[in-house]
């Protein structure tokens, strides 16, 4: 990117700034990485959705849950960590 400066009355300076022909911007990798991990998003949301995901998600050894009366106090601790292990590996592919 060239910057170009240019004085006016005053002293006062503004800045100019131009793209150069041929250089190689990241936006149109940018964009990519975000319509992937969209499409990815929407391709888990549409396989937990439809009940492939729910025989093993939330009832791991681990998971909490407390049944007293008429309430129920569930925390998954255990696949709250899977997934940030799973999201992690992903992530760190994407990064090299």
């Amino acid at each position: 990117m060239e910057v170009t400066f240019q004085s006016c009355n005053g002293g006062l300076t503004f800045a100019r700034h131009r793209g150069v022909a041929g250089q190689n911007s990241f936006m149109p990798e940018l964009g990519k990485s975000l319509i992937i991990i969209g499409a990815v998003i929407v391709v888990l949301g549409i396989i937990l959705w439809s009940g492939i995901g729910t025989g093993f998600l939330g009832k791991l050894p681990g998971d909490i849950r407390v049944e007293r009366g008429n309430s129920v106090f569930y925390f998954p601790i255990v696949t709250c960590i899977i997934i940030s292990i799973v999201l992690s590996l992903i992530f760190s592919l994407f990064r090299r």
